[in-house]
């Protein structure tokens, strides 16, 4: 139960106070047959004074020992059990637009410009919980790898997975990405500040004309942009494998090909915007992003939850009040005139105590109730009352969710489940995150667009809880689904009988199915690797136009 007390001192205290009290229940008691023995022989006392009198008051030093203790300990600050406090923070919708051509795996910066790249985001990330981040891949064409979204799993997954052979055209071309990037945001739901960042090493070969026009209109759209450079302008060669060997990228003419930083157009675009620009030879290019970002409006977000051991008072101090009522009632021999002088001196903390949880208590149980019956809506709106009234709760938010998918309202669900995910009880964020999971695979299920983000959420969402829990069977059943249904979609194929299959619900899992985590890190690792295979081979299937200037890299 992981009790434990705030005052060490008080609680050590606690213990003499049945003590003192039995022991001024026994003086009192010889002190009253003292007196009774002054008024004659014990035929005399017998007759004067009822049994009750001269018996010891044992019954009564219990109750007020007992009650003592009980307050003695609610004074010592008991905590157990599991609670969470919603820890509040500020945050920005931002779009991470980052340079996935060819020229980005040219080493004048180490590891790589794309490395050092990933570096940059992954601090500065870190450095903003609260923000809602999009991820932008673009080469020749600019492609979304991820909506805007605060799961930092999906977007760790992207992001390790970025590299040249994701967006599938060679070149580079800012103004597509430009334009994309702010019709992301103004997508966008709520009322947060909007920023586009784009980290390149500058160095692009379509129409600077159109990259302008288009940083312009995100000015026009109140949307911050920021560039960001990589690379130096010394340059240096693109090491590529071909055929199964490492050389170096040749243009058509059969030269080696030297990339070089150039802050230009990078620095132009950013002016164009109103934004701010970001050298390549800045050393913490992260810090001065979020320093860039700070007059960009943020909105408050509730965006995880502290775990903490509640204060317990109640159950100590209800009880001792219970007792000390019961005690005034008996000893008045069963009449209610004290007991109703002493309820109107408890009675306002025993509401007090009572009243908040009772109600709570009714419209969780209400909620829970229509769920079990089946009305699902029903039980999403008496949750979603909770929330609008202040509980801020992950755990309500889960049940809320969870009600929204067993509705079928995918979407709202998704988004609720998304935000329990981040709870830091274990239970709780297994659970959001096999539901959220479920929720997307649904939804890549149905999806006639051929939208694939709905599949790749599901994938993230699953790949983390296998990798926490890897003895789920329901999980890892979803899970393989989620892949081969990506497969299917993106044109990879897949075995008709894994199409076959039914998303699971939750079942009783069965030991004989576990696996060890070793045993789940390979296959999520396979995985990985098949995600990113299928991503580029849909992509290359696309690559119909030349890259902007005739240059692929």
């Amino acid at each position: 139960m992981n009790l434990r007390f705030d005052l060490f001192w008080a609680l050590a205290a606690s213990a003499l106070l049945p003590v003192l009290s039995g022991l001024t229940f026994w003086l009192w008691h010889r002190q009253r047959v003292k007196r009774l023995a002054s008024l004659g022989g014990a035929v005399a006392i017998a007759r004067l004074a009822p049994e009750g009198v001269r018996r010891a008051p044992l019954a009564r030093a219990i109750r007020f020992s007992a009650a003592l203790l009980l307050c003695g300990l609610a004074f010592a600050g008991p905590r157990w059990g599991s609670s969470t406090s919603v820890v509040s923070t500020e945050g920005i919708d931002v779009v991470l637009a980052l340079d996935a051509s060819l020229s980005m795996l040219a080493e004048d910066e180490r590891p790589s410009r794309l490395e050092r790249m990933k570096q940059e985001v992954r601090r500065f990330r870190a450095t903003a919980p609260g923000d809602r981040v999009a991820l932008l891949a673009f080469a020749g064409r600019s492609y979304i790898l991820s909506p805007l979204t605060a799961d930092g799993g999906a977007l760790d997954l992207f992001l390790d997975n970025l590299d040249p052979s994701v967006v599938g055209q060679a070149g580079t071309a800012l103004a597509p990405t430009i334009t994309q990037g702010v019709d992301l945001l103004r997508a966008a739901r709520g009322a947060a500040g909007r920023a586009l960042v784009i980290l390149s090493d500058g160095e692009a070969f379509d129409d600077p004309s159109a990259s302008l026009a288009a940083a312009r209109a995100a000015r026009e759209a109140e949307i911050a942009v920021v560039t960001v450079g990589f690379g130096t302008e010394g340059g240096a060669t693109i090491p590529i494998r071909e055929g199964g060997r490492l050389t170096t990228k040749r243009d058509a003419a059969g030269q080696v090909v030297v990339t070089r930083y150039d802050p230009t157009l990078l620095r132009e675009v950013a002016d164009a915007a109103g934004g701010e620009f970001i050298a390549a030879n800045e050393s913490d290019k992260a810090t001065r992003l979020r320093q860039a970002l700070r007059r960009v409006e943020a909105k408050r977000r509730d965006v995880a939850e502290g775990l903490s051991r509640p204060l317990q008072l109640a159950w100590l101090l209800l009880p001792a009040l219970l007792l000390l009522l019961f005690d005034a009632w008996r000893a008045d021999g069963g009449s209610f005139l004290r007991l109703r002088h002493a309820l109107h001196l408890t009675a306002p903390v025993l509401l007090l105590a009572a009243a908040s949880s009772m109600l709570q208590g009714q419209s969780g149980d209400e909620a829970l109730a229509q769920y079990n019956a089946g009305r699902h809506l029903r039980a999403a709106q008496l949750w979603r009352r909770r929330i609008a009234d202040g509980d801020k709760r992950l755990l309500t938010l889960f049940n809320y969710g969870s009600a929204l998918l067993a509705a079928d309202s995918l979407d709202s669900a998704a988004e609720a489940l998304e935000r329990a995910s981040a709870s830091p009880e274990r239970a709780l964020r297994l659970r959001a995150l096999y539901n959220l999971g479920l929720a997307q695979l649904r939804r890549g299920m149905r999806a006639e667009s051929g939208d694939q983000r709905p599949l790749e959420a599901s994938i993230a969402a699953y790949r983390t809880l296998l990798l926490e829990h890897p003895d789920d069977p329901d999980a890892k059943w979803n899970y393989e689904l989620a892949l081969q249904t990506h497969k299917k979609h993106s044109g990879g194929g897949g075995s008709d009988s894994k199409q076959q299959k039914q998303p699971q619900e939750r079942a009783l899992a069965d030991d004989s199915q576990s696996m060890s985590r070793q045993q789940a890190e390979q296959l999520l690792s396979a995985a990985a690797r098949d995600e990113k295979e299928s991503q580029a081979k849909r992509q290359r299937s696309t690559k119909q136009e030349r890259p902007p200037g005739g240059k692929d890299w």
